[in-house]
Parts: C-alpha cells; structure tokens; sequence
C-alpha cells in the first residue's frame, strides 16, 4: 500500500474540507509528515508517521488531536524533544487496543528524549508556605493552581525510550509526566517503556491514571510528589529488569497532609538480576517506599521478585511519615500479597518502631494484582508486556 507524503499544511486542508481528496488520503494509507514548534490553534493529525524535529508545546487555547494508529518519532540528533502540554492546551490521543499511539524515538535508546509532558492547573502541595512548584523539565515552568479542568485525554498511548536527563537528579524528565493536572482529564491504557528515569510521575494534581504499564524504565516505575491525591485509579502494572529503582515512590515533600491518592489492583515485578541505579549502597530497591509524609490507600497488591538481602516490600523512610502517616492513619495497604521472602515492612532509619493501625496493612494469599488485557498496545517487538 502506497504512503501518501504530505506537509503538515496539506494536511490542516484535508482534515477542514469535505472533499473526494479526503477519501482519496484515507484509501491511500497513512501519512507522513513532521511536527514541531509550538502549537497555537486547533490541529487534527490523521493517522500517520509523524517525526518530532524540535520541542512540541500545545499552548493555552490550543487543542492538538492525533488519531489511532499514528507513530511519533523523536529525532534525537535535534537537541531535548518532548510533547508538552502547557496550562490551558488539550492534547487528545485516543488510540485503540488493535491501533495505539506510539511516541518513540529514532535511535531507540533510552532517555533519548522528553517523552508527553502535560500541564494542569490543580491543587499541589510543594511546601509549607507555597501553593505552587517550579517544574523539573528545565522549562522552570511555575505549576499549581485550583481548578480541576482537563488537559486532554490519553488513551492506547505508549511512549518509549524516554526519561532525558538534563542534571541528573534535578533536572529531568520521565515517560510521562504530569504537572498539577486536573481530575478531568482522561488517562487510560498508557505504557511507559524503557525509559531512563521514571514510567509515570505526578508533580501534585488531582487525575486518575487506569491501566498503566510501567515496563524497563531505570528509575521509579511509578512515582509522585507534591501532594498527588487522584481517587480512582486501578490495574497499575509494572515490570523492572535490568537496572530499576523502586516500583513505587511516594511523598509529599513533608508537609502533613490529610489527603491521598487511592489506588487498586497493583502489580510489582522485579526480573532477577536487577539492579539499582547508584548499585547497592543506593539502597533504592523496596517495591514501594513511603517518606517525606507520602501516604496513600492501596488495595489487591501483588509483589514479586524483589529479592536484595535489604529489600522490603514496604518501607517507610522517615520518622515523620511514620508519625503522621502510618499511626494517624493515612497509610492503608490492603490485601497484599508477597510471591517468595521479602519482608512485609521495613524503616528507613533506625530509633522508631512501625506499627499500623489494625485493618490498615494486611496480606492476602489470594491477591491477584492488576488485571489488564493483552494486545498490541501492550506488545513490543512481539512481545507481550504483561508477563
């Protein structure tokens, strides 16, 4: 089938007029084209091959559409590349379970490139005296704010080799991140795959993420801060092989809180051989740690191979989220279950003792963790994600 190669602007005509010539593109298969630059008014992609030359930013106003099916490519010869969202824009990725959206790279290495980065204007917690943050990605973009409005939706979305580092603890980016992004914006069916930081974090904000895959990335599979308190999400699945911190980080940047994010069906796979990113003395290798007042309630969890002699399958780091958290009941993990020995629980430092309150950590032998359904979006190469 022939590939009709068309600019950008042809295709803006295409998609604004009902013409035979829309037929024609359609029978003719998909597009190629580039996109780069910031993204003023409205644009719909049709399903096509798209290479990323620069920087991508939907701006306030601005809703950027790209339909099922389409392949995003970052080339990263041309300096740091991510979609980026800004506050007021809408980016709107609906793919499907046969025909997901795909953002990758051209070298196919990972942390080549920025990744979907999405702004909202929803509440954070960043500090004891602030309402608002200044963002990671090296924009030093001020997020934080009060309104739930959406940024857009997320569906069938995978997006691989990303997590760019620009000063490495500091300054960078993940797979996916997500700046103060409000509860109306839609996120479903996403992948992180083989990123060099983390699959998916949450900078504050009140969205809900269902059916996410966090596959290889060498950071956090999930991770979040600034207060981050989405209240339905489920079927969270994450694979770590190779080089992996923890399967999930959490924190709110040690402000006392008294709200949370809500999470359930839950898997945390670690391969043999994994390692942590600073090696042993980096001590990042609990399936999920708790510090700096994170807390959270979390349901059918289902841990697996986290085998360091040091590990846990839940650490609580400091003595103030224990205080808090875990005694004033913030922190509840129920129905956990633990294939092999890791221990259940573990403190960070030594002088405190963690206790929860009765009914807030419980194991289970018959949890069986997230429940998602196979298909191209969760397949690379021809292989499945999910194992």
């Amino acid at each position: 089938m022939k590939k009709l190669i068309l600019s950008l602007s042809i295709i803006a005509t295409l998609l604004t007029s009902c013409t035979s010539s829309e037929n024609d593109s359609a029978a003719l298969g998909p597009v190629e084209g580039q996109l780069s630059g910031d993204i003023t008014a409205d644009k719909t992609l049709v399903k096509g091959n798209y290479e990323l030359t620069s920087a991508v930013r939907v701006k306030s106003g601005a809703t950027l559409t790209i339909a099922a099916g389409s392949i995003l490519t970052a080339d990263d010869a041309n300096g740091l590349i991510s979609l980026t969202v800004e506050k007021g824009g809408k980016l709107i990725m609906i793919g499907t379970a046969a025909e997901p959206i795909v953002c990758t790279s051209k070298t196919k290495t990972p942390g080549s490139w920025g990744g979907i980065v999405m702004y909202g204007d929803a509440a954070i917690v960043p500090s004891s005296s602030s309402t608002t943050a200044t963002s990671e990605d090296g924009t030093n973009t001020v997020y934080g704010g009060s309104s739930n409005a959406t940024s857009g939706t997320l569906k069938f979305v995978r997006v691989e080799y990303a997590g760019r580092k620009i000063a490495d603890g500091t300054k960078e980016l993940n797979a996916f991140s997500f700046y103060a992004v409000g509860s109306e914006t839609v996120l479903e069916n996403l992948v992180a795959y083989k990123g060099s930081d983390d699959g998916f974090e949450f900078y504050g904000g009140t969205v809900s993420l269902k059916n996410a895959i966090s596959y290889g990335n060498t950071d956090d599979s999930f991770d979040w801060q600034d207060g981050w308190r989405g209240q339905n999400n489920s079927n969270w699945y994450a694979y770590q092989t190779g080089t992996a911190n923890y399967g999930m980080e959490i924190e709110a940047k040690g402000v006392n809180n008294s709200f949370y994010p809500v999470v359930s069906n839950i898997t945390l796979k670690r391969a043999a051989g994994t390692v942590t990113e600073g090696g042993s003395s980096a001590a990042e290798y609990d399936a999920i740690q708790f510090k700096k007042q994170g807390n959270g309630f979390y349901s059918n969890i289902l841990i697996e191979g986290y085998t360091d002699a040091n590990a846990v399958a839940v650490r609580i780091q400091d003595l103030a989220t224990n205080t808090d958290q875990v005694t004033g009941s913030k922190i509840k993990l129920t129905d956990v279950k633990i294939a092999g020995s890791t221990p259940l629980q573990g403190a960070g430092a030594t002088g405190y003792t963690i206790s929860f309150p009765v009914g807030f950590y419980t194991t289970s032998t018959t949890s069986t963790g997230a429940n998602l359904t196979t298909g191209a979006w969760a397949t690379v190469d021809g292989v499945s994600l999910i194992k």
